[in-house]
């Protein structure tokens, strides 16, 4: 079974629209745009849902996977290996 998670790639303002919209397999712009329409027939208790969503869904784990571009240890290493051979 898949868990719920806030997005942290497909985020706007919490990244709950983005999580559930990858939990269910869909666009993310349909989540938005039914939590937007929801927000505005339900003067506003949507929103308080969606504040209380955003505490209780927990944030997308981080992948720890080596990017040699992100990793400041391999820049330094490339940048010092030319000029410590004599």
């Amino acid at each position: 079974m898949r868990k719920l998670y806030r997005s942290r790639t497909d985020h706007k303002l919490t990244g709950l629209c983005g999580g559930i919209a990858a939990w269910l397999g869909i666009d993310s712009t349909i989540v938005r745009l039914i939590a937007v329409i929801s927000a505005v027939c339900s003067f506003g208790t949507m929103v308080l849902i969606y504040i209380l969503c955003s505490l209780v869904v927990p944030s997308e784990p981080r992948m720890h996977h080596f990017d040699p571009y992100l990793d400041h240890r391999y820049r330094w290493r490339t940048l010092v290996r030319p000029f410590s051979h004599p």
